[in-house]
């Protein structure tokens, strides 16, 4: 009878090593079915971009058409780069993460403070309302608001604005769930020690949350920095660099639009999607890199 139940015992252990094995097996398979297709993106990007990708694509601007034609024709590189798209980039999400880091942040302490109260509760559903807004519609806003109210006609100015609505949301409800996160008696010492509020939020909340808010800002920055739609109706594009925030300006992904729609700059569409995706992926992993050091 002993031996019977130990034969029992050892058919039962084998068959729960089987499925655990199984299981794995299943896991493994649809996990690497899962990042097949960004792999294989990954691959032809590097493949197709990788030849653009020298000192003239980031110092030089794009070459004309007929430019382009005569290297195509001559199987050469194409000359120049993307300058313009990258320094245009640059300062429209700079501007934009000056208008909405410091307003999300306020709103999103705002919101943790007034925890249950009927406004914090109708901002924070406009928050996730905005959060799901296409961004064609933030970009026409922006256009009505900035474009033809402000600047009279196309300026990195409208591109930011309508870059840093994209980011309020994100921001906000990073902040509020980093400050849920923080242990309440941080607040309490230093209200105890008679510190003022607002240094109370400026000089404990915030770097005591600076991990959480850090990854939020660098997360919305990822979001928004591919966006071609709302800058189409609101900076236009040039040809030159510009700096100036009330002149039409270019972008790294409004530049993929209009090499897309020139045969003879195909090249440069690789090349251009892959440092676009390059940089995100470059900010995503300093965004994790912050979240776990200071956690």
């Amino acid at each position: 009878m002993e031996s019977k139940d130990i034969i029992t015992g050892s058919d039962s252990s084998k068959w729960r090593e089987l499925k655990d094995k199984l299981f794995f097996g299943i896991v493994i398979a649809l996990s690497c079915i899962t990042i097949s297709p960004i792999a294989l993106i990954l691959f032809k990007l590097i493949v197709k971009g990788y030849r653009q990708i020298n000192f003239d694509f980031f110092f030089k601007v794009a070459p004309d058409t007929l430019q382009a034609m005569s290297a195509v024709r001559n199987g050469e590189i194409l000359p120049g780069g993307i300058a313009n798209g990258i320094t245009g980039t640059l300062l429209m999400v700079a501007l934009a993460s000056v208008i909405a880091i410091p307003v999300s942040i306020l709103i999103g302490i705002f919101l943790y403070e007034n925890q249950g109260k009927p406004y914090a509760n109708l901002i924070r559903s406009l928050t996730d309302i905005l959060q799901g807004v296409p961004s064609v519609v933030l970009g026409l806003i922006s256009y009505i608001w900035i474009v033809q109210g402000v600047t009279k006609g196309f300026s990195a100015l409208a591109g930011s604005v309508a870059l840093s609505i994209m980011m309020l949301p994100l921001i906000i409800r990073s902040t509020e769930e980093t400050m849920k996160m923080l242990p309440i008696s941080i607040k309490e010492a230093a209200a105890a020690l008679g510190v003022p509020y607002h240094k109370i939020i400026l000089r404990v909340m915030i770097p005591s949350g600076f991990s959480g808010l850090m990854t939020g800002i660098l997360l919305s920055i990822s979001r928004v920095i591919g966006e071609t739609a709302p800058l189409m109706l609101t900076t236009l594009g040039s040809t030159a660099i510009n700096l100036h925030i009330t002149k039409p300006t270019s972008a790294v992904p409004l530049q993929i639009w209009e090499f897309y729609n020139n045969p003879n700059m195909i090249d440069l569409v690789w090349s251009s999607s892959l440092f676009l995706l390059g940089f995100v992926l470059t900010l995503n992993i300093i965004a994790k890199r912050i979240s776990t050091q200071f956690n």
